[in-house]
């Protein structure tokens, strides 16, 4: 699983003469995301689901945050919490001790799940940096695509990761996203939204995951190489048993 995403281009006159759209459009765009998969319902709402043989729960307010998973091994029940605290690691309902090298990646794969589940929520984040790259069309559909970027301070260990996001012109909907990734090795995925409905009020969608031939392909390219079919379809992301429950 990957992580997050950052570049630090179109900025000065060149770009205002491409005709880039001001902040406040980018704003524009992503706020109509945001509200096109549940808008202020993710605030309130703790939501549940199974992936990959886990079950993971998903809280994040404006104020606090905890994503956790549980699942079976030989051990026994593990169960991982992470929130605003830090990590921890309990197996049967004893929490256990753990070096801080698998913390790290505990909490990082843990952190994935909940990154990619919440999409788009979550792209208003103070650490993230929002660029219009172009208008585009794919599959018979127009979208404005956003280049999102993390600043270094509170953009978690993957800050240099980027990512692209194809979002629908006519309802708002995040239809397709890309991201460039450095953790074991690198490289670059391409994500289609499929199984799009909404559970009380939220968005969920499941994604086919492709990744190209040459890894080391440049992340504006996926789109192109999408639409020539010239990438692997790797595997399919699904959520299932999903519950949304809402706080009091």
């Amino acid at each position: 699983m990957m992580n997050r995403i950052h570049l630090l281009f179109f900025f000065g006159i060149g770009i205002i003469a491409l005709g880039c759209k001001t902040a406040s459009e980018e704003q524009k765009i992503i706020d109509q995301a945001i509200e096109a998969h549940g808008g202020d319902a993710y605030e309130m709402a703790k939501i549940s689901f199974d992936f990959r043989q886990m079950h993971y729960k998903i809280l994040k307010t404006p104020f606090r945050f905890e994503f956790s998973r549980e699942f079976e091994d030989s051990l026994g029940l593990v169960a991982d919490v992470l929130n605003n605290e830090g990590f921890s690691r309990s197996i049967d309902g004893k929490e256990i001790a753990v070096t801080d090298e698998r913390k790290k990646a505990y909490s990082n794969s843990v952190n994935a799940v909940a990154y990619f589940a919440y999409l788009p929520y979550g792209l208003n984040d103070a650490a993230v940096q929002k660029h219009w790259v172009r208008e585009s069309e794919v599959e018979g559909n127009y979208y404005d695509v956003i280049k999102v970027t993390f600043s270094k301070e509170g953009g978690g260990e993957d800050f240099d990761d980027e990512f692209l996001y194809w979002i629908n012109k006519d309802n708002g909907r995040m239809d397709y996203l890309a991201y460039s990734y450095h953790t074991d090795g690198g490289g670059v995925r391409f994500r289609k939204a499929i199984n799009s409905r909404m559970v009380h009020g939220i968005r969920i969608q499941d994604y086919e995951n492709y990744k190209p031939v040459d890894e080391n392909t440049p992340l504006d390219e996926m789109e192109e190489l999408y639409k020539n079919g010239e990438l692997e379809l790797l595997s399919e992301i699904e959520m299932k048993n999903i519950q949304v429950k809402f706080l009091e």
